[in-house]
């Protein structure tokens, strides 16, 4: 592979995948965006590139609906000046997480960005859904188990076809300016194309013998798991709580925290994440002069 050294910059790719992935495993990140699945499957809307300044690794994303921004710089070779050089570039570094922002960038004009707070819950609470502040949801799972005979299980390569199915059915139900119904979409698509060279943890629901729900995800860091996507057929009350829990349990118990991401500024996932009671919040920050 022929390294693009700045200003040279290369389109992320598979190809890059392990030597992107050598980078976020020596410097791992809490913001779900230091994160190679999140990376790929949004390559074509955020125009995602990359390139080595000062030996660290800088991603640039382009998309049409915003402008330019670095992500941080990955490494710990001279930051302040590979952040000042990618200032001078596109004028915003953007999804910076306060841990590296209170670090590194004390000198710039740092502004939060709420909609792309990270929430971020302990595994056990989404696992045993302990105490009166869950009532409601262990409520409607129990509601769900009464009134349908289902099947969790993990998904492969064999379940694929119909994720995508019920995923184009589902997006039927929603409005056209919903979010899922452009560049959401392709990401979904493409994380269920390349599933398997991705290496994404995935899980299902059968609810009659038929997949009516799926969540993937993947490690972000040492101790947290991401989900990217959570599909539900909406004909099951029940079912989006009963996938979170089993999901979280089958596949992610190992890890104390499990990142969902943001809510991009949509009141009412918003309100869904809020009512999951995040134990923190990845709060994020764009970086100007």
């Amino acid at each position: 592979m022929n390294l693009p050294y700045f200003p040279e910059f290369k389109l992320i790719e598979l190809e890059d995948q392990a030597y992107i992935q050598s980078f976020i495993d020596k410097y791992p990140s809490e913001a779900c965006e230091i994160n190679f699945g999140n990376m790929f499957i949004w390559r074509n809307f955020e125009r995602s590139k990359f390139t080595l300044l000062n030996d660290n690794l800088c991603i640039l994303c382009e998309p049409p609906s915003e402008p330019g921004y670095f992500l941080q710089p990955i490494g710990n070779n001279i930051i302040e000046e590979t952040i000042k050089i990618c200032l001078s570039f596109v004028h915003r570094l953007s999804r910076v997480p306060k841990s590296f922002a209170t670090r590194y960038c004390t000198k710039y004009r740092c502004e939060p960005d709420r909609n792309n707070f990270d929430y971020v819950y302990l595994s056990n609470d989404l696992i045993d859904l302990k105490g009166k502040k869950y009532d409601g949801k262990r409520n409607r799972i129990n509601k769900f188990e009464k009134n349908n005979t289902s099947k969790y299980f993990r998904l492969s390569r064999e379940h694929l076809e119909d994720c995508r199915h019920l995923f184009e059915e589902w997006l039927k139900s929603k409005s056209p300016s919903n979010r899922l119904q452009g560049p959401g979409k392709d990401a979904i698509l493409e994380a269920l194309a390349y599933f398997e060279a991705l290496k994404l943890m995935g899980g299902a629901v059968a609810v009659d013998r038929e997949l009516a729900a799926f969540s993937i995800g993947e490690k972000l860091n040492a101790d947290t798991a991401v989900i990217h996507i959570e599909i539900v057929s909406p004909a099951h009350d029940g079912l989006a709580q009963f996938i979170n829990r089993e999901f979280v349990k089958n596949e992610c118990s190992g890890y104390k925290y499990i990142n969902r991401e943001q809510d991009i500024g949509l009141a009412g996932l918003r309100r869904a994440k809020m009512s999951y009671h995040p134990h923190h919040m990845v709060k994020k920050y764009d970086i100007r002069e």
